[in-house]
């Protein structure tokens, strides 16, 4: 490890937060000066810029024959969005939850992760299956465009042509400033990160389960984060649900399509991987349904079950004598507990309405 090794991990850090911030500044701008709400366009261009690193992991991983790692950084990174991304933006302030988001875009984001699995029953991803995902990500950009058009929470007074034409070429720059220093940003951090912990002794395999996965969502990390300190919640809560869709449907559709071969899928991701992830994603149902808030004890829950995730990686990945108890427990206590809570709260919140 060399002093230049240190220098680019710092610049990468420094990168990521100001592309964040241009990011969300030209994103807000964009909102305004077409007349759509803030959260169609976390749902989107926010969502498909900050998503540009795991496109990127994806592309390289599957040309380079690491499908494993493609797959697992896509499921990972949705993993990571929901409990460490929503959970951080819920601790630093309630997330509000608009109706839309848990009629259509939540119950969209369950059901493109589902899909994986009769997809890959075969142990494959073939082109068919990515032609069928590029379809559904076309056509819920389109759902998103036409439903805030309708929107009359996007009506506003026009702005003068030549100024609504200036404020629009403005943030498009933004955006595309922010979004490419986010993914230089992203690169330089991960690069920088898996070569200090590898001089450090961190087995390979940990760094590639967990500061990959995490290095590529922290662009959407520092744009939820960035939103939510600036009061733009709509942005947040639109990034992360956007991204995750995203990450399923164009992440693994385009190089799934797009390669000679069909990409391969081990099975642990069938079995534990992708299952978790779409169990991490119908946990927000019912959060997100109990007064439309997703609430700071919610979101220390959620971080508490990446951390809860984080470690189970780490004791499998190390073959850790404690794995038994530890999965015991979560499966026969903790869950259960939070299922019964869940359920309590949200019985609670039905009951409220009705009333």
């Amino acid at each position: 490890m060399t002093i230049w090794t240190f220098i680019a991990f710092v610049l990468g850090f420094v990168l990521l937060v100001q592309g964040a911030e241009a990011l969300v500044r030209g994103a807000s701008k964009l909102a305004s000066a077409v007349g759509l709400p803030p959260l169609a366009i976390g749902l989107t261009i926010v969502a498909y810029g900050t998503s540009a690193p795991e496109l990127s992991v994806s592309l390289t991983s599957i040309f380079n024959d690491q499908a494993n790692l493609a797959i697992g950084n896509a499921i990972g990174s949705n993993i990571t969005n929901i409990l460490l991304i929503l959970g951080i933006c819920a601790v630093i302030a309630p997330v509000a939850v608009l109706q839309q988001v848990i009629q259509i875009d939540i119950p969209v984001m369950i059901l493109t992760t589902a899909l994986l699995l009769p997809m890959g029953l075969d142990g494959q991803f073939d082109r068919l299956d990515g032609v069928i995902l590029l379809a559904i990500a076309l056509g819920y950009t389109i759902s998103t465009a036409n439903r805030s058009a309708n929107d009359p929470q996007s009506e506003s007074d026009p702005d003068p042509p030549n100024q609504s034409y200036r404020a629009i070429v403005i943030s498009l720059l933004q955006i595309s400033l922010g979004t490419g220093m986010l993914v230089v940003g992203s690169h330089w951090l991960v690069k920088g990160a898996v070569v200090i912990a590898t001089a450090l002794g961190i087995d390979e395999l940990v760094i590639g389960l967990t500061i990959i996965a995490v290095g590529t969502s922290l662009p959407e990390l520092a744009a939820s984060v960035v939103a939510t300190l600036k009061g733009e919640r709509d942005i947040a809560i639109g990034n992360v649900i956007g991204s995750n869709i995203c990450n399923v449907v164009f992440v693994l559709g385009l190089p799934t399509l797009i390669t000679s071969e069909a990409v391969l899928v081990a099975s642990e991701a069938m079995q534990i991987n992708i299952p978790f992830a779409l169990a991490v994603e119908c946990f927000c149902l019912p959060i997100a349904f109990t007064g439309y808030v997703i609430s700071r004890w919610e979101g220390f829950l959620f971080l508490f079950y990446y951390i809860a995730y984080i470690a189970y990686l780490i004791l499998r990945a190390t073959d850790s004598n404690t794995l038994p108890l530890f999965v015991v427990v979560m499966l026969k206590v903790i869950i259960p507990i939070t299922i019964l809570v869940l359920s309590l709260s949200t019985l609670h919140a039905i009951r409220t309405k009705s009333n």
